[in-house]
């Protein structure tokens, strides 16, 4: 029988996203054998961005029609876990680039020609972005504070003033979108800055245990001029957009217990002290710990993924997600915690050695809990959302 038109789509499209994950499973397997010494140096990983940037990783979630792969926000989230499971910090990383690129691809709220700009800049020039809105004196951007970072519009656009703190990426960053407060309006201004710009620097301020790689210093803007089009849009409190990309963060901490998983059942598998018969994988109470990681996991991909997947097939509820999406952050970042818990406690003592990967999942696992929101702001706005504000 003749398919139709859309079956053909839609087979084309599921052969395109098996094609995307399979590259991402080789790159993961690439990245792992970086991650270790990323981590100890804590240094970028350029010769991972560079390889994605050659599979052309960048443009995954820009529309087919400005020429990228127009990932939706499911497939999207597949590829954050496996790019996790070989190297965490990459991951999160690309995460944000890709995620402030879905978000643009699904509202279309830039003004003007400057999606169709910023696209051809990621599809042609491999440029790298990410969205800078965190400051010291507001901390997180998503407890509602004004930001302490100025644009005061003048003749030739606006001059831009102020530090964002923990960007990740910073010193790699072709282009960020900070946010700004608008002439002192209280109004919330998403402006595009070319790193190339004068008065913008990095100050390196990024000492974490967790997520090394990240580089996530500060962005310094000091008398910055850009043009009054790179002003992308403006949230005033009435139009604040609802984020279904920030889902990556529950993605990429998943990745990290899934490659914890992996670790202590190989480990599990091939360890044979002289007081047993076997290999420890037969001992009741490792099964048992196995058994509960895989719990674990398997409740903390079903949430995540079924959000997401109504986050696609039903896009006239996304503004009423919120919590939701924050419920998903709380369940996987958490799971993803308990996950590495058990892994080094089958793998015991030899899980604390410098040289183990899962001191370093340990490590970097534990970032999940302090990304925004926080589990007690995520809490509190469920009950908002159930009792209503008093």
């Amino acid at each position: 029988m003749t398919k139709t038109y859309e079956e053909t789509r839609q087979d084309k499209n599921q052969t395109n996203i098996e094609e995307i994950l399979k590259q991402a499973e080789e790159l993961k397997e690439v990245f792992s054998t970086r991650a270790n010494a990323v981590d100890l140096e804590g240094t970028f990983p350029y010769e991972n961005f560079a390889d994605l940037k050659k599979m052309n990783f960048l443009s995954l979630t820009i529309p087919k029609e400005f020429g990228g792969q127009d990932l939706n926000l499911l497939e999207y989230l597949q590829v954050q876990e496996i790019i996790a499971q070989g190297d965490a910090p990459t991951a999160l990383s690309l995460g944000w680039h890709l995620g402030v690129m879905l978000e643009a691809a699904e509202n279309r709220h830039w003004q003007g020609s400057t999606f169709e700009k910023v696209s051809s800049y990621i599809v042609q020039n491999r440029s790298l972005l990410n969205l800078a809105q965190t400051e010291r004196a507001t901390g997180s951007p998503s407890r509602g504070g004004t930001p302490g970072t100025t644009a005061i519009k003048g003749e030739n656009g606006w001059r831009l003033n102020g530090i964002k703190a923990f960007t990740s990426m910073a010193e790699a960053l072709d282009y960020s979108i900070i946010t700004a407060d608008l002439n002192y309006t209280d109004k919330k201004g998403f402006i595009l800055v070319d790193h190339k710009r004068e008065g913008v620097s990095i100050k390196e301020t990024w000492d974490s245990i967790s997520m090394r790689g990240t580089k996530s210093d500060d962005l310094v803007l000091k008398d910055v001029l850009v043009e009054e089009e790179d002003l992308l849009f403006v949230e005033d409190g009435r139009s604040s957009i609802t984020r279904g990309w920030y889902l990556q963060v529950p993605a990429v901490y998943i990745g990290i217990a899934a490659a914890a998983k992996d670790y202590a059942i190989k480990f599990a598998s091939e360890y044979s002290p002289n007081t047993l018969p076997g290999p420890i994988k037969d001992v009741p109470e490792v099964r048992r710990k196995i058994g509960e990681i895989e719990l674990e996991l398997f409740n903390a991909r079903q949430v995540l993924y079924a959000v997401a997947r109504k986050w696609v097939e039903q896009p006239e509820n996304r503004t009423k997600m919120a919590s939701e999406l924050s419920a998903v952050k709380h369940i996987a970042t958490n799971s993803a915690n308990k996950v590495v818990d058990l892994a080094m406690r089958i793998v015991g003592a030899r899980s604390l050695s410098a040289a183990n990967p899962l001191q370093r999942h340990f490590r970097d696992v534990r970032a999940g809990l302090h990304n925004p929101p926080t589990d007690d702001a995520i809490v509190y706005n469920l009950a908002d959302a159930v009792l209503g504000k008093s």
